[in-house]
């Protein structure tokens, strides 16, 4: 088996290193998270209900208000 020097930020190599399980190594993680498989966004389509033009009027007055609401001090 063959190794290679990869650069990593601060950042993801925490992340990565909270990922770790007892007694994995980082190549263990790393093959771990990249053989999880995820569905294809096609599979979601469809997946919300149909929703009524009441519902989108007061979804857009909800999100208005807080679009223009001021900050708290």
């Amino acid at each position: 088996m063959g190794f290679k020097t990869i650069s990593l930020s601060d950042r993801t190599y925490r992340r990565l290193r909270a990922e770790k399980r007892p007694g994995e190594s980082f190549t263990d993680v790393i093959e771990r998270l990249l053989s999880m498989k995820q569905p294809p966004l096609a599979a979601f389509a469809g997946a919300w209900r149909p929703v009524s033009a009441r519902e989108i009027k007061e979804i857009r007055t909800r999100v208005d208000q807080l679009r223009h609401r001021k900050p708290a001090r």
